[in-house]
């Protein structure tokens, strides 16, 4: 007998993503994804199998680990796992993956609440061949509200952020010894 209230399988939501046709050899990045949220595992299960589709298995996926929830270090994904890397000193506009031929995949990642309007336009330029423009620099050029996340604030602009060759910061121009 037919369970009358049979469960549907979860449906996996399509990624946002845009690569570019051919990879071209002067290109910074081979397209970008637009993420529904900042949850790392949720979304690289959604965009890891696409990856893997066009370029072959991914082996490993780099991240800013600053811009995500969960930070888990690997992701089970159809018949093996994808090591997940976090490093801060990684821009958080952007996401590296690894196959296992050792091609890299770089993808400008646009925030998550950006406009329908600004992701499209963002996305075409990243993934348009002829690029030169770094996913940072693409973010930028699109205006403060692509970059979600407090004010960021240039350290040159600070003066106590100034480090002397000493290895420490030097004294505000206010403050005197004893």
């Amino acid at each position: 007998m037919l369970d009358p209230n049979p469960q549907a399988p979860a449906l996996v939501p399509t990624p946002r993503l845009l690569l570019t046709q051919t990879r071209a050899s002067r290109a910074v990045l081979d397209g970008a994804w637009w993420p529904r949220s900042r949850n790392a595992l949720a979304e690289l299960s959604i965009v890891v199998p696409a990856l893997s589709e066009r370029y072959g298995r991914i082996r490993s996926v780099l991240l800013n680990g600053s811009a995500w929830t969960g930070r888990d270090r690997r992701l089970a994904v159809a018949d093996h796992v994808v090591r997940i890397g976090w490093f801060a000193s990684m821009t958080e506009a952007l996401l590296i993956a690894i196959t296992d031929a050792d091609d890299q995949i770089d993808l400008l990642i646009v925030p998550p609440d950006l406009s329908q309007e600004a992701a499209n336009r963002v996305m075409a330029k990243a993934a348009d061949p002829a690029n030169r423009a770094h996913a940072t620099d693409l973010l930028d050029a699109a205006g403060p509200a692509t970059r979600g996340g407090p004010t960021r604030i240039a350290l040159a602009d600070v003066p106590e952020a100034a480090w002397d060759n000493e290895g420490g910061a030097r004294p505000a121009a206010n403050l005197t010894d004893g």
